[in-house]
């Protein structure tokens, strides 16, 4: 007596467990044990499908079933449902509310589905987050619904009524269809969402298909109100899940409905001229049950066999065209592959050491003799280069030679002062592309071909912009320093230096970049070079015009005589006055280059900003002709006002 009253304890300590334990639960509305779907009916017969959710089509007593039409008495005959027009659409919640951890949880559910649906049923996908619309349509292939499903993400609002009408568009007009609805919210993009969701449960009520909706962590009771009346005109149940096996037991069961099915016929003895609601009445495991489905008066049977409830108004949807099956994944493993290059090519160009050409080491061997100190802290930083740095570079040099753009990329290089040669920036510039076409396939979203485009463009343009921006503030720091240089030139001369004594004070003395420029110069002189052409050579390299003049000034002096120290002194007081100038006429035409600045960038920043939020909107841009004709037009327009703006507030002193 005692280990049997122990294991009724146990027991009733077991089933509270599971029933604690079990985090999904059926909501009451909606919910019936057996539904009656694909109904088709002429004056002469009637057939539909019976759906068992409580047990199996096994269970059933075929010896208490009943039928009547009308009140009438009917003979019924009921078979196992085997291979049938069936399909089912998965409409899944990809809004940004579902995160990362929500999207491993649809992909694990719809393994679970998948495993379970019968064989004949064709299963579709229907995603919906700022659109909705039809990712696969129903196929027989279960392994292109995983890949669709595996390749979803996460972001955006939520089109819940417009992804559901996607999915009854979808199924078509005749079998068995059922929808498997899992969302986390209410619908947020709908502009009369009550009209809409009548609208909607009127149609599926009319096309007889049936819903299940899974309740994913939300409590919200708009939303879960508006899912109620889904499944209710879906003949369907809610489950509230609030993890991922939960989920997966409701996909899971939502499949095994699908084994649990029987189709039913009735042959007429005599034609249906003003049939009345078919209803069906049985036993199901021991409890009997009871199920009603109005058939279409006579006027309706002769134009269409299809027999559903009151119609109900129209509900109005446009559906994204289909995804190519497998197309997301494949996008990315090539992004995943290109980043992975990348960064390993990057990890490769940091660790190398600081490359140099023989050229370089040998003007840093003789700066050297300047400045000692400054070589010896920098000699012990510098490695020896990787073998498969060395090929990379050597693969760069092979490409670059030859090219006309090569001569000025390297006087570029040289103006902005950064220790690469021709073979490292073309390595630079290929890893750029690299990570721009990765990054562009990977943040497009569904503009992947625009993504890549973009991105590899903007790859392989952003290094060339980069290097002519810090040539060019090089260049102006040189320019504006340049004056006070040329004054400590002539006040040195006018002490006694000759003139190397005199450029040496300057690569001592002056600020950056003029010291360094002016020691190369002076490294130069000491390898035999004239020191008018060394510091001809400077004007060229750093593109300056004022230097252009104090070397003329230079080469005169020596060819003519005169004084040296009161010709640099005019020319440094000239250019001083000048930078003044210069720097009275930038303050005056800040507000004139901001206000430009702001009206270039407000309609690129519009255009994006538009196509991240309502891109259908903006689409038509590029997929209607007076789109085209307008996108074109402004962007002529937005050039030639960029060049006229610039022309404006650009001033020549």
């Amino acid at each position: 007596m005692i280990a049997v009253l122990s294991r009724l304890r146990l027991a009733a300590v077991a089933t509270l467990l599971l029933v604690g334990l079990t985090p999904a639960s059926a909501d009451a509305a909606g919910s019936a044990p057996v539904t009656v779907t694909d109904v088709q009916s002429t004056q002469q017969q009637v057939t539909g499908v019976l759906t068992f959710r409580t047990a199996s089509a096994q269970d059933v007593d075929p010896n208490r079933l009943r039928a009547s039409i009308g009140k009438q008495p009917v003979t019924m005959r009921v078979e196992r449902v085997s291979h049938e027009d069936r399909a089912a659409m998965l409409v899944i919640d990809t809004s940004g509310s579902m995160g990362r951890s929500g999207m491993a949880t649809v992909r694990s559910a719809t393994a679970a589905y998948l495993e379970q649906v019968p064989s004949d049923v064709k299963v579709g996908v229907v995603t919906f987050a700022d659109t909705a619309g039809v990712d696969l349509a129903p196929t027989s292939d279960r392994a292109a619904v995983q890949r669709v499903v595996n390749g979803l993400t996460a972001k955006g609002d939520t089109s819940l009524y417009a992804a559901v009408q996607a999915a009854v568009t979808a199924l078509g007009p005749h079998g068995d269809r059922s929808v498997v609805l899992l969302s986390d919210g209410a619908d947020t993009t709908s502009a009369h969402p009550e009209k809409t969701l009548a609208a909607l449960t009127g149609k599926l009520a009319e096309d007889g298909i049936r819903l299940d909706v899974v309740r994913f962590r939300t409590d919200d009771p708009q939303a879960s109100a508006a899912l109620s009346q889904l499944a209710s005109a879906g003949r369907g149940a809610v489950v509230a899940a609030a993890d991922a096996p939960a989920v997966g037991r409701a996909f899971r069961s939502a499949a095994q409905t699908l084994r649990s099915q029987a189709r039913f016929e009735i042959k007429l003895a005599t034609p249906l001229a003003a049939p009345g609601p078919l209803e069906i009445t049985g036993s199901l495991a021991g409890q009997p049950f009871s199920v009603v489905q109005p058939l279409a008066p006579a006027a309706a049977l002769a134009s269409s066999p299809t027999a559903a409830a009151a119609p109900g108004p129209a509900v109005v949807a446009s559906p994204a065209p289909a995804v190519a099956t497998g197309w997301p994944s494949i996008l990315v493993w090539l992004a995943t592959g290109a980043v992975a290059l990348a960064l390993m090519l990057l990890a490769y160009g940091i660790l190398s050491p600081d490359l140099s050409t023989r050229r370089e080491r040998r003007l840093a061997a003789l700066e050297g003799y300047l400045a000692p100190s400054r070589a010896a802290s920098a000699a012990p930083g510098r490695r020896a280069p990787t073998p498969i740095a060395v090929q990379l570079v050597d693969l760069g040099e092979r490409a670059m030679r030859g090219r006309r753009s090569t001569a000025t990329t390297l006087s570029l290089i040289n103006r902005a002062d950064l220790p690469l040669r021709a073979g490292e920036w073309f390595v630079l510039r290929v890893v750029a592309g690299v990570v721009g076409l990765a990054l562009g396939l990977v943040l497009a979203g569904e503009l992947r071909l625009v993504g890549l485009a973009a991105g590899l463009l903007l790859g392989f343009a952003l290094p060339q912009l980069v290097l002519r921006f810090l040539a060019h503030r090089r260049g102006a720091a040189f320019e504006r320093v340049l004056p006070q240089s040329l004054l400590l030139v002539a006040t040195s001369l006018r002490s006694g230096f000759g003139l190397p004594q005199a450029l040496d004070s300057v690569a001592r003395d002056s600020p950056e970049p003029v010291a360094k420029e002016f020691s190369r110069a002076l490294a130069e002189t000491r390898i035999g070079t004239d020191i008018s052409d060394a510091l001809e050579r400077v004007a060229t390299r750093m593109g300056s015009r004022a230097m252009e003049m104090a070397v003329m000034a230079i080469r005169i002096q020596r060819e003519v005589g005169g004084n040296l120290a009161e010709t640099l002194e005019t020319a440094g007081r000239t250019l001083r006055e000048r930078e003044t100038l210069r720097g009275q006429v930038r303050a005056l035409s800040a507000e004139g280059r901001l206000s430009a600045y702001i009206l270039i960038a407000l309609p690129i920043g519009i255009f994006l900003y538009m196509t991240m939020v309502n891109y259908d909107y903006v689409s038509l841009l590029w997929t209607t002709l007076p789109g085209v004709v307008m996108l074109v037009g402004g962007t002529v327009a937005l050039v030639a006002g960029i060049f006229w703006m610039r022309k404006v507030v650009r001033i020549e002193v």
